[in-house]
C-alpha cells in the first residue's frame, strides 16, 4: 500500500475517534457521572468526599531510614543485653538483608547510646531521645506512631512503594494524587512542590518518579525547587527574549496545541498547555516566593542560622511555610543520608543537627499563624533500622541494618491527636507488639487492618482523608483497571484523629 495513503487513513480514524470522543460519548456521559467527568477536563476532581480537617500538608522525608531506636522508640531492656544475641523465636525467620545474612558475629543486639526523656508528663506522654532537643519541645503536638510496617527491605523498592503505593515503578506520587483530587488553592504556584535539603551523608539517589504523575495527565507531577541558579529549571526566558514575546509565543502554542486536541483528544495535550501557562504564572511568583528579605529576625531565630543558607534543610522547612501560606497544597521535603549501617552515632548526630530545630520550628511557626490546625506535617522514612548490629560493635559506635517490620513516624496539626503515641514494638524493637508488649504472632497483614498497626497504605489512606478525601474513591482508570494511590488496601486509623 501507499504509505502516504495509508497515514492518510489513519489519521482519518483517528479524527473520527477523537471528535466522536468529544461529541455524543462525552455528553452521555456527562449525563451519567455529572461532576465526575470534570476530572478528565479540568485536571483535578475539585470536591472532597468529606469535611476536611487538613488543606495542605507538608511531607518531611527522610531518605535511608532513620532509626527509630535511637531517636523515638525507647527500650530500656536492651541496655543489659549488649552483644547478645538476638533470639531466634524474635526473629522467626523473617527476612534480612544480604548485607547481614552472612555476618560471622551473627545479629548481637546494641543498645541506643543516647539517653531518652518523657514529654508531656502523663500517661500518653512521648519519649524522644536526646538527638532532638528542639523537637522534644515540641512533644505534645505530635502524633507519634510506632507500629508503622512495610515490606519492601531495600531503599528504591521500599521508597518507591511508600510514595507511590507500588513497590514496581510507574505509578502516581502521593503529591500526584493529592494535585489530581484537589487542585490548587493558588494558580500562580504549582499544586506540589519539592525540596531536596542538603546533607552530609548523601549517599542514595532519588529518583523523580519518587514525585512524579506515573499515568495521570503529566501536569500533576511535582515541581522540583532547586536552591542554586533559576529555582526551577527553564523557568526564565533565553536572552532577548521578553515577557510580552514569551506571552505571544505561548498564545500561538496554546492555538496550535488545542487545533492538536480537536483532532486526536489527547488529554496530555491539555495538560501540556496548564503546564505553559502554569510556568508563566511562576515567573513573576517564584522570585518573590524565594525572596527571604522580607522574614522577620524573630522568624530566623526560630529556624536557626542555617534558614539563611539556601538549600540547607532549614531553609527548606521555611520555604514550605511560605509555599504553605501561598496556598500550595503539597509540600516535601526529602532529607538524604540516613543509612547508617556503621558509625550511626557520627551520621545520625549530624543529620539530626540538621533537621532539628527546623522540625521543631516549623510546627511552632505554623501554630503562631493559626496554621497548624490545617496544616498536616508528616516525618518518616521508608523503614527503620534494626536493633542488632552491623558492622563492628561498641557501645558507643555502631551500625544499624535497615528494618521494615515496624518503625516510628509522626504527625502534626491537620485534625490528628496531638501528645500522643500509637501502637508499640516488642521489648527488642523488632516486632509489633500488642499493647501489654507481647509480640503479635502472626506478624499483622497488609489486607486487613489490625488495631495498633500503620502499614504505609494505611498512612496514605489517613493522609488522604485529613484532606477530605476517601482513598478507595480517588481512582483513575488506566489500561482497563481502576488504579489508587493505596492499591486494593488501606485503612484509615481513627484512632489518631482529633
Amino acid at each position: 500500500m501507499n504509505p502516504i495513503y495509508e497515514q492518510q487513513l489513519l489519521t482519518t480514524r483517528r479524527q473520527l475517534f477523537g471528535k466522536s470522543a468529544l461529541g455524543l460519548g462525552t455528553a452521555a456521559l456527562a449525563g451519567l457521572f455529572g461532576n465526575e467527568l470534570q476530572a478528565e477536563t479540568t485536571g483535578h476532581i475539585g470536591a472532597t468526599h468529606h469535611k476536611a480537617t487538613a488543606r495542605r500538608v507538608i511531607y518531611l522525608f527522610m531518605s535511608g531510614g532513620p532509626s527509630h531506636l535511637d531517636m523515638w522508640d525507647y527500650k530500656p531492656k536492651l541496655k543489659d543485653m549488649f552483644n547478645q544475641q538476638l533470639p531466634d523465636h524474635v526473629r522467626s525467620g523473617q527476612r534480612v538483608t544480604g548485607m547481614t545474612a552472612n555476618q560471622k558475629n551473627g545479629l548481637p543486639l546494641c543498645p541506643s547510646k543516647y539517653r531518652f526523656r518523657k514529654y508531656d508528663n502523663n500517661q500518653n506522654g512521648v519519649w524522644v531521645s536526646d538527638l532532638l532537643p528542639h523537637t522534644a519541645r515540641v512533644a505534645k503536638d505530635l502524633c507519634v506512631v510506632h507500629s508503622t510496617f512495610t515490606e519492601a527491605i531495600n531503599h528504591d523498592p521500599a521508597i518507591t512503594y511508600i510514595q507511590t503505593g507500588s513497590q514496581i515503578p510507574g505509578r502516581p506520587s502521593l503529591g500526584a494524587w493529592l494535585s489530581y483530587g484537589l487542585g490548587s488553592l493558588n494558580e500562580n504556584l504549582p499544586h506540589y512542590v519539592v525540596m531536596h535539603a542538603r546533607t552530609n551523608f548523601a549517599e542514595q539517589s532519588l529518583f523523580n518518579r519518587l514525585w512524579g504523575a506515573g499515568f495521570l495527565p503529566s501536569d500533576h507531577q511535582g515541581i522540583l525547587m532547586r536552591s542554586q541558579g533559576d529555582p526551577v529549571l527553564y523557568l526564565s526566558n533565553p536572552a532577548g527574549v521578553s515577557r510580552e514575546d514569551r506571552r505571544t509565543q505561548l498564545d500561538a502554542l496554546a492555538a496550535l496545541n488545542q487545533e492538536q486536541h480537536k483532532r486526536f483528544a489527547d488529554p496530555e495535550v491539555l495538560a501540556r498547555i496548564r503546564q505553559h501557562e502554569m510556568a508563566y504564572r511562576m515567573q513573576a511568583s517564584v522570585p518573590e516566593l524565594m525572596d527571604l528579605s522580607s522574614e522577620s529576625d524573630s522568624t530566623f531565630e526560630l529556624y536557626g542560622e542555617d534558614a539563611k543558607t539556601p538549600g540547607t534543610f532549614a531553609a527548606c522547612c521555611l520555604n514550605a511555610r511560605r509555599l504553605a501560606e501561598r496556598g500550595v497544597r503539597n509540600i516535601q521535603i526529602f532529607h538524604r543520608g540516613w543509612d547508617a549501617h556503621g558509625g550511626l552515632p557520627r551520621e545520625h548526630e549530624s543529620q539530626c543537627r540538621d533537621i532539628d530545630q527546623a522540625c521543631a520550628a516549623l510546627i511552632k511557626d505554623l501554630k503562631q499563624r493559626g496554621m497548624l490546625e490545617d496544616t498536616l506535617v508528616v516525618w518518616g522514612g521508608e523503614f527503620g533500622r534494626t536493633s542488632y548490629c552491623q558492622g563492628n560493635l561498641t557501645r558507643e559506635n555502631y551500625g544499624r541494618d535497615h528494618h521494615p517490620r515496624c518503625f516510628t513516624t509522626w504527625m502534626a496539626g491537620g485534625g490528628v491527636k496531638p501528645g500522643i503515641t500509637y501502637g508499640r514494638s516488642d521489648d527488642y524493637g523488632y516486632n509489633i507488639a500488642h499493647e501489654d508488649g507481647t509480640p503479635m504472632n502472626p506478624q499483622p497483614d497488609k489486607s486487613k487492618w489490625t488495631p495498633g498497626t500503620m502499614h504505609i497504605h494505611d498512612l496514605n489512606a489517613t493522609i488522604l482523608h485529613l484532606l477530605g478525601i476517601d482513598h478507595r474513591k480517588l481512582t483513575y482508570r488506566y489500561q482497563g483497571r481502576d488504579f489508587r494511590l493505596t492499591d486494593v488496601h488501606g485503612h484509615v486509623i481513627d484512632d489518631l484523629l482529633a
